[in-house]
């Protein structure tokens, strides 16, 4: 077998991952822009600058492509820093989150899919098994790198910790819009943390 192989660039349905990266984006930015309401996979299309039936052989619906888009954008800004300071991490990882889920577009996008998902049992099904139960991992980070480095008692329940530091962000983001601020998720973190 002579001669250099050519680099595979796409799968094979021939989805180029430049095009599939427009797609996402589009979709981010157009329903920041229109709301989920007037979002339209033609509208993704053409910001896209593909064919309305080329993304139709990627994805069935507009959900589909957000929650791709919403998932990457997760993946890569979600995870909690590790500086072997408990407190920080933690305070660290909460103010990230709530930036992530109140000002950027992948929060918009979050928000409009898990209204849906209220009337859409496979959508609440998919953003559990592709986004939340993974999140929740992510979450319970820095109280496991602290457990293992012996800085935290034992006893703390972790499940019960990542709940009262998370839960009251996602209740102001999704429920009552009030702002969540540095201050409040500090308060969420060192009121945790006095408790264990």
């Amino acid at each position: 077998m002579g001669g250099t192989a050519q680099k595979h660039r796409g799968n094979r349905y021939g989805r180029s991952e430049e095009a599939r990266q427009s797609v996402l984006e589009a979709a981010d930015d157009l329903l920041v822009e229109v709301g989920y309401a007037r979002l339209t996979i033609e509208g993704i299309a053409e910001r896209a600058g593909v064919a309305k039936q080329t993304i139709y052989r990627w994805w069935t619906s507009k959900n589909d492509i957000l929650m791709d888009a919403f998932v990457q954008d997760a993946a890569e800004a979600l995870i909690p820093s590790d500086t072997g300071d408990l407190r920080h991490d933690l305070r660290t990882h909460a103010r990230n989150v709530a930036a992530f889920l109140t000002a950027s577009d992948a929060g918009a996008v979050f928000r409009a899919l898990t209204a849906q998902a209220q009337h859409d049992p496979a959508l609440a099904a998919r953003l559990q098994a592709e986004h939340l139960g993974k999140q929740r991992g992510h979450d319970r980070l820095p109280f496991e790198r602290a457990h293992i480095r012996g800085d935290l008692d034992p006893g703390v329940d972790i499940d019960l910790a990542v709940d009262q530091i998370m839960g009251p962000i996602y209740y102001r983001v999704l429920v009552t819009g009030e702002p969540v601020t540095r201050e409040f998720t500090d308060t969420l973190v060192d009121a945790v943390l006095s408790r264990g």
